[in-house]
């Protein structure tokens, strides 16, 4: 059995083929069936499928692109959850550049932050005031609220302002470290929400406890977004961007940087590393690309209050980055796709399918056991499971490997070149 799955493992072809045949098995229950929950969770993990499949990085990224940006939202029309679909989707887009901006702090630079939601809310507050007549309260020129074209220039606004928010929060907070870390960042993001709840009065500027309704819908060639599947492939673009910059950044100078000062300070600082810097830019991109999805979030929703950005949202985005596996990008997107999904979509339709039995008849069911309240349970449940079965994460980080030989002659051949 194991010389034929090694065998099947060579195979590209064989491979390709048995990966066709499934999206194409998938995407066909999908579409035809009017709901079918458990079609759209396995068309989606066709992604993780070709993410093991041994194939070109080339060819992986645009076999990606071809089922993320048509075959994905094609076989999800076929019936009335299509819009529903697109929303679980447009969310997991979220949370994941979310992970990927949380992993740069906490998997990469090794700085336990658990007031990341913060950067989230100066994004999704940024584009909301301006987008509705919140901004009259307090701009002396200008009308208020701006157009639905204005939503592409917040996109940058919110990243810039979150980065800025990131920086002014890590430079008292990079004057302790390990467990004090942790603390002053949970602080600093509380500070945060209650300054967004507080800030009603002498001067209505976020709205306070009551939030801000009516956001203007984004608008692009005259067509205003205002659908989920509409959002879906904003979302997509976005976190196309925030995944090639993770990864650009990772085998960078500064991503090296990073992972040296993760290891250990000291030696970073002594091999010429500047610590306060480093943990700054650490601290200023992935803020800068939960902002970006704050703008988004905002946007999508029409409405944003303070209860949105709970210390419970920082400790899922948390554990999103820890589940999949710190420093890991590709686990990362698997650990904040699994969280999100479950807690959307999966637990949502487990315990609306008990209700329906408990109501029908067919079970029954104590009050003090009601699935509605044994969600959280459940959800809790799943991650002790994760947890102990998998404590590296479900796609743990690997170093790049160099071939030893390589670098010799490629050091050897710049030696001559010098020397000539």
């Amino acid at each position: 059995m194991k010389e034929k799955w090694s065998l099947f493992a060579q195979n590209k072809w064989a491979q390709a083929l048995l990966f066709t045949l499934f999206v194409i098995v998938t995407s066909a229950a999908l579409y035809f069936s009017q709901k079918s929950v458990i079609a759209f969770l396995l068309l989606l993990s066709s992604l993780l499928i070709l993410h093991y499949m041994k194939l070109k990085k080339l060819t992986k990224w645009v076999v990606a692109g071809g089922l993320l940006f048509i075959l994905i939202p094609f076989a999800s029309s076929g019936g009335p959850a299509f819009q529903s679909y697109m929303d679980v989707a447009t969310m997991v887009g979220i949370y994941i550049s979310m992970a990927l901006g949380l992993n740069i702090v906490v998997g990469m630079a090794g700085l336990l932050d658990l007031g990341f939601v913060a950067f989230f809310a100066v994004g999704a507050y940024s584009y909301s005031i301006f987008a509705t007549k919140q901004a009259s309260n307090f701009m002396p020129f200008g009308t208020f609220p701006l157009g639905g074209e204005s939503f592409w220039a917040f996109l940058i606004i919110g990243g810039i302002v979150a980065a800025i928010a990131g920086v002014l929060i890590g430079i008292p907070v990079l004057r302790v470290k390990g467990d004090y870390l942790a603390i002053v960042t949970l602080g600093f993001g509380e500070i945060i929400r209650i300054l967004f709840n507080n800030a009603d009065r002498p001067v209505n500027i976020t709205g306070g406890a009551m939030g801000i309704a009516s956001v203007t819908p984004p608008k692009i060639f005259g067509v205003e977004l205002i659908f989920p599947n509409q959002f879906y492939f904003v979302t997509l673009v976005i976190l196309l961007f925030t995944l090639f910059a993770v990864i650009r950044l990772e085998h960078s100078k500064l991503g090296r940087s990073w992972k040296a000062v993760r290891e250990n300070e000291i030696a970073a600082q002594a091999m010429g590393i500047p610590l306060v810097k480093t943990k700054l830019m650490a601290f200023a991109l992935g803020a800068s690309f939960s902002g970006m999805m704050g703008v988004v979030f905002a946007a999508k929703q029409a409405f944003i209050d303070p209860t949105s950005f709970t210390l419970m949202e920082s400790f899922t985005i948390l554990v999103m980055v820890v589940l999949g596996g710190m420093g890991s990008v590709p686990g990362v997107i698997l650990g904040a796709a699994v969280v999100t999904i479950l807690n959307l979509q999966v637990l949502t339709e487990l315990t609306n399918w008990i209700n329906q039995l408990n109501f029908n008849g067919t079970i029954s069911i104590p009050a003090a056991l009601s699935p509605s309240k044994m969600q959280k349970f459940i959800f809790g449940a799943i991650l002790v499971a994760f947890a102990l079965y998998r404590p590296k994460g479900l796609i743990p980080a690997k170093n790049k490997v160099f071939d030893e030989e390589k670098l010799k002659e490629a050091t050897t051949q710049k030696g001559q070149i010098r020397t000539d």
